[in-house]
């Protein structure tokens, strides 16, 4: 498991008060019973703190699932470094 999917497990267990939450790139939000539209803007708002990044609104719409949010997490972390 790479960096960003352990900091995204940190950020799920916390969101949901979950410590067994365990996420792989296809868990959607159908794999987790408290996942709703509520919890999920609060995982939006939690992953952009834990990653010092920001989504727009089509990017967030577009995730069907977290390997998307990783992916997603991945390349702007990766814009942020080459850019430093």
């Amino acid at each position: 498991m790479d960096a960003v999917y352990k900091k995204l497990t940190v950020v799920f267990r916390e969101v949901f008060d979950d410590p067994e939450i365990t996420i792989t790139p296809e868990s959607t939000a159908d794999d987790i019973d408290e996942w709703d539209s509520l919890t999920h803007i609060n995982l939006i708002i939690a992953i952009e703190l834990c990653f010092d990044i920001e989504f727009i609104q089509k990017e967030v719409m577009g995730f069907q699932k977290v390997g998307d949010m990783a992916d997603c997490i991945k390349t702007k972390i990766n814009l942020v470094e080459s850019a430093s």
